[in-house]
């Protein structure tokens, strides 16, 4: 007999990609081209010339760090796990993820993360981290999510996904970032 099924409800946090799609400032465009086509080719395949660091994407200690992992360096669970939303005074723990949907990360907080890293850190499409607090977590092991979008829906406490290509030496990746939740 099978039990009771409850609904999950999940929430795509990510931003669309799309030709000439707006990035960093000075950083190169976004471009995708269409190769083949149905009508000429007998199939459909686009080609995307794009940073690792567009849309929402994960960035990975090398990013910012000589000496930090890269992509390929690092497991695959540590881009998923339960997530709560930052709250003034918590604690920090290597099992939790925390967005920041509502503030920013200044020096502050990045110590207090750096002292205690959470799993990973993500953030809302809202903020932009300041440079030298994003060098200063990176070098403290501290992946982080950035661009997420549709973070108004999110309860206080979900589970987060936000896979990255397999990218040989990557310093980051774009992800496919959701929310679970019951």
């Amino acid at each position: 007999m099978y039990g009771i099924v409850h609904p999950m409800h999940v929430i795509d946090l990510t931003k669309p990609i799309y030709d000439h799609m707006p990035v960093f400032s000075g950083d190169p465009d976004l471009l995708i081209s269409q190769v083949y086509t149905l009508e000429k080719d007998g199939w459909n395949m686009k080609r995307v010339a794009m940073n690792l660091h567009d849309g929402t994407h994960v960035n990975v200690p090398i990013h910012a760090d000589a000496h930090g992992k890269t992509l390929d360096d690092m497991a695959v669970e540590r881009f998923y796990g339960q997530c709560v939303l930052f709250q003034n005074g918590m604690r920090f723990d290597a099992q939790t993820g925390v967005l920041f949907r509502d503030v920013t990360i200044d020096m502050t907080i990045a110590q207090q993360m750096a002292a205690s890293p959470p799993k990973f850190i993500a953030l809302s499409e809202t903020f932009e981290m300041d440079l030298e607090v994003e060098k200063f977590t990176l070098a403290h092991g501290i992946i982080s999510f950035e661009n997420l979008t549709n973070t108004d829906a999110l309860p206080q406490s979900f589970m987060f996904y936000g896979f990255p290509l397999k990218i040989k030496e990557g310093d980051g990746s774009p992800v496919r970032a959701v929310a679970m939740f019951g």
